[in-house]
């Protein structure tokens, strides 16, 4: 929780001089071990980096690796075949990955914005008859504001929008990868998946092609 307060800090000051000292060296080596999934089981940064990870999310790095993935994810979309039967579908995550929650833990006070390079690869999808499908950890108890939140954003005509039950008693990893067998055994092809943890994009059946959305805010089991 530490870790926590401190990235607040330094999100709502511009130059997170007085809440934090500078971060130590090998704060970027971590977030590229992060990325890479080479550090696993961690909850949030070590509390020393809190000003690198901030300096990171509002500074033209984070947004430029973002844009890496989501211009290979639309290159790939592009160069995809499809069947014609209307059912190859793309998994989306929402927290992270679609929306962004980084002004809602900076101020603590509005709905979640969209994240424009996933709405970019989003509406190419949309244009190349490739069907949207929002698969999230929120529970079924969020689907009003959550939809509301999309709508507004600028995400419309997604196929499916699957929520994880109230009370299921089950890991992020094993929900998703069940929903995803669910949507294979009913016709669908899972022609690519993209998410901010690896939990949204590993376990058969992940898909033909899987996306890992930059995210060294926290980690989810």
């Amino acid at each position: 929780m530490a870790t926590a307060r401190l990235l607040l800090v330094c999100l709502c000051h511009t130059t997170c001089q007085e809440a934090a000292p500078p971060p130590p060296p090998y704060c970027g080596s971590v977030r590229t071990a992060i990325e890479a999934h080479n550090i696993i089981g961690w909850k949030t940064f070590t509390a020393d980096c809190a000003k690198y990870l901030a300096d990171y999310l509002t500074g033209d790095r984070y947004p430029r690796d973002a844009d890496v993935v989501i211009n290979e994810a639309i290159a790939y979309a592009e160069s995809l075949k499809l069947s014609g039967s209307g059912k190859e579908i793309w998994v989306f995550d929402v927290d992270e990955t679609a929306l962004s929650t980084l002004p809602y833990q900076a101020n603590h006070g509005y709905g979640a914005p969209a994240l424009q390079g996933t709405l970019r690869l989003y509406q190419r999808l949309l244009q190349l008859g490739v069907k949207p499908v929002f698969l999230t950890d929120r529970t079924e108890d969020q689907r009003t504001v959550t939809t509301n939140n999309l709508l507004s954003q600028g995400y419309c005509s997604w196929e499916k929008l699957l929520f994880q039950p109230v009370g299921l008693q089950t890991t992020t990893q094993a929900f998703k990868t069940d929903e995803r067998q669910k949507l294979v055994d009913a016709g669908y092809v899972i022609v690519g998946n993209i998410g901010d943890q690896w939990t949204d994009i590993l376990g058969s059946p992940e898909g033909c092609r899987t996306f890992k959305y930059p995210n060294p805010m926290y980690y989810v089991a």
